[in-house]
């Protein structure tokens, strides 16, 4: 055997260790998941269905992780603020604690939000169609994920529900009005996203990397920034999770976290002094500046994204959970989520986090636009924040629509601003026609390194000079929209637009097809009580 050949050896022996560890692992979280069923003993009436149950949604959480959490530590990944290791352990944590500490509320809206429980005729029929819902959402987002789609497992299991619902009890089983909120919060989300991340953005722009001083104006605005993202994770930790424990009014948990900012505010202000000491006076270097507090954002997001997106994984499980307890009728109200499909949710995102996550993530992280840590900030950031209000409302939107709205936000503004400095370039290379390159070469250049004030200042006098000595002022329009091309195709991929457009388009009716299906093949073979 040749060297060539032992190296091949090598690697395939390698993939096969590695094939292995990932088997491990998994039989490891199936015999948790059969154990957490074990543990519940005479208060379920058929363990062996919950069993069947709580593994289907133990492999929707694998799902999710390897797909969704992508959206969570992408741009840090990305911007090469995390290493991918570090983002997986950070997202894993972060994950099982918001599962654990703040996503009660949502699960509910998933579990009864859907379908009337008055149109489902007994227990039977909404195990199954429950049962139907989790496997075609499983199904469909692991499909997806294998692909490369970017497909939102919220879609999925609320496509999954309302196909199996309808397929169990006729098209009145729905709720209408509700399902309209959540439809429209999916559409209206992405656009919050990006509304938010391309103000933080250019807010960021403005203060700082666009001042002459950029190393003084970041001195004062950096720590700002971290300040709000400690009030808002604050806030969100009081109002979700400490009130299980004891119960604030609002005015007291907003002081509470204002006291925490600021705190936290004194403590970094002179970090990020001693930091730009070492650090040259270029928007490149502010860049640096910005580790940590995306660090600290993606944790924010993914435990937010914990909090929420846990309930596409054990929302129609906790159903089942209920539907199987001693005693149960359907009229009664949902009772709270057993600590025990939690945990199996949260562990179960982070297994596949762990497992499947980083192709995804890389994904995320450099395919769609090209991100630094300035704009993988403003993205973590939006993300977080799109997702926490929703997650306070109740309200099963996509954390896929949000970040993939935030990132676009950010392509489109720098797409924006990009297309105005090219337009004032090209004013200048007009303004100075016929003179020596190397005096329009020193104005460009400085006019490149300029503040924005100072640029404006500097059109201002190039105007005047172009009207007093005759020339044509500006470009033609059939210019301007080759620029304006030229710009979009090299600062947001269209084939990413329409790629990810369209799998948000079909994942509903697919999953809904799906989910009818299921309940059809469930009640062929036999299934029931």
């Amino acid at each position: 055997m040749n060297i060539k050949n032992f190296s091949q050896l090598e690697e395939a022996l390698k993939l096969n260790r590695g094939d292995v560890q990932k088997f491990g692992v998994l039989f490891l979280f199936v015999a948790l998941i059969i154990i957490m069923v074990v543990w519940q003993g005479s208060s379920i009436t058929h363990p062996i269905i919950l069993g069947f149950a709580a593994i289907v949604g133990g492999y929707m959480a694998l799902n999710i992780g390897a797909n969704d959490v992508a959206n969570n530590v992408g741009p840090a990944v990305g911007s090469k603020a995390l290493t991918m290791t570090g983002a997986i352990i950070i997202a894993a944590v972060c994950e099982i604690s918001g599962a654990l500490i703040a996503g009660g509320e949502v699960v509910d809206t998933v579990r009864s939000g859907i379908i009337s429980m008055d149109a489902v005729p007994d227990t039977q029929t909404f195990i199954t169609l429950m049962l139907a819902a989790l496997i075609s959402g499983a199904v469909w987002l692991n499909f997806a994920t294998v692909v490369g789609a970017p497909v939102s497992t919220t879609h999925s299991v609320v496509g999954g529900i309302l196909g199996a619902g309808i397929a169990a009890c006729g098209f009145g089983v729905a709720h209408w009005e509700k399902l309209g909120g959540i439809v429209a919060s999916w559409v209206i989300s992405p656009v919050v996203g990006g509304i938010i991340a391309a103000v933080l953005l250019f807010f960021i722009k403005w203060t700082i990397t666009y001042q002459e001083n950029k190393k003084g104006s970041a001195e004062q605005v950096v720590p700002y920034l971290i300040a709000f993202m400690t009030w808002a994770f604050s806030l969100y930790l009081i109002n979700k999770g400490l009130n299980k424990i004891v119960s604030l009014e609002p005015a007291v948990a907003f002081g509470i976290s204002a006291v925490l900012a600021l705190v936290v505010f004194f403590l970094v202000r002179p970090i990020i002094k001693k930091v730009l000491k070492k650090l040259e006076n270029k928007k490149e270097e502010m860049n640096k500046l910005f580790t940590l507090p995306l660090i600290f954002a993606a944790a924010l997001l993914s435990f937010a994204h914990g909090a929420n997106d846990v309930a596409n994984a054990i929302g129609p499980l906790a159903a089942i959970s209920d539907a199987l307890k001693v005693g149960f009728t359907l009229a009664q109200e949902g009772t709270p989520i057993p600590f025990w499909i939690m945990l199996l949710g949260g562990l179960g995102i982070s297994v596949g986090l762990a497992l499947f996550g980083p192709r995804l993530i890389r994904t995320v992280g450099s395919e769609i636009t090209d991100l630094d840590q300035i704009r993988a900030f403003c993205i973590a950031m939006s993300a977080a924040l799109t997702v926490l209000i929703a997650s306070e409302l109740g309200m099963p939107v996509s954390s896929t629509h949000i970040a993939v709205g935030a990132v676009f936000g950010v392509g489109f503004l720098r797409e924006h601003l990009k297309k105005q400095y090219k337009e004032m370039e090209l004013k200048i290379l007009e303004a100075h026609k016929g003179e020596d390159n190397g005096k329009l070469k020193a104005f460009l250049d400085e006019f490149r390194n300029a503040p924005v004030r100072k640029k404006s200042a500097m059109l201002k006098s190039l105007k005047k000079k172009t009207k007093e000595s005759g020339d044509a002022y500006g470009f033609k329009k059939k210019e301007k929209k080759g620029l304006k091309k030229i710009y979009q195709e090299d600062l947001v991929k269209r084939s990413a637009i329409n790629k990810i457009v369209a799998a948000w388009l079909i994942t509903v009716p697919v999953s809904a097809i799906l989910g009818g299906a299921c309940y059809y093949a469930l009640v062929f073979v036999g299934f029931g009580l």
